[in-house]
């Protein structure tokens, strides 16, 4: 409901309808979409390093169309390896995932910034990585690009807490559009 239809509802005198319960209250398909998704993540979990990182891509895609964002599987452009895009709203984005003993630092970030800039302008981008960011490597990538971070533990959150994906997404990105920070954690996004 609309904050516009709120106000006609009450200066008419309608009784407002009871805004829908979020993800606390999430149906029980919902839930049994939110148990399929953690267990496939922790499938991926226990592969090799090499077998690992094509999985969790995988995870990623299905993660997607569970929520409804039209994934696109991983493809190659003359050059590059792009882990795959999905639609959020009216907005495409592309993945890039990665799986790696240790954060991500500032050139993987600039790597995928890179290729963000060199497709359309209204493209935007979402890093996935199950390992996290370094500090440093999130203050040199610097604020206001088209990309938005996203680590392990957020999955983690968003998951336990099942908080759908597309709030969490949605969420990342009004806070990157009002800071300029690429990566604000799930847990900071939602406090409890």
């Amino acid at each position: 409901e609309t904050r516009h239809q709120r106000l006609i509802n009450r200066l008419s005198g309608s009784a407002a309808p009871q805004p829908a319960a979020r993800s606390a209250t999430a149906s029980a398909v919902d839930r049994q979409k939110i148990a399929k998704i953690k267990s496939d993540l922790l499938q991926v979990t226990s592969l090799g390093p090499q077998a690992r990182g094509y999985a969790f891509e995988g995870f990623l895609k299905d993660l997607f169309d569970a929520f409804g964002l039209a994934a696109q599987d991983p493809f190659r452009l003359r050059g590059e390896q792009i882990d795959g895009s999905f639609l959020l709203g009216s907005d495409i984005y592309l993945l890039e995932a990665k799986w790696h003993g240790q954060p991500i630092g500032v050139a993987e970030l600039h790597t995928f910034h890179g290729k963000i800039e060199q497709k359309a302008a209204w493209t935007r981008g979402l890093f996935v990585s199950n390992s996290g960011f370094t500090y440093d490597g999130l203050v040199a990538f610097g604020r206001g690009k088209r990309v938005i971070c996203m680590d392990g533990l957020d999955l983690y959150e968003m998951l336990d807490r099942e908080i759908p994906l597309t709030e969490v997404l949605e969420r990342k990105v009004r806070r990157a559009a009002e800071t300029g920070a690429a990566f604000v954690r799930v847990r900071d996004l939602f406090p409890h």
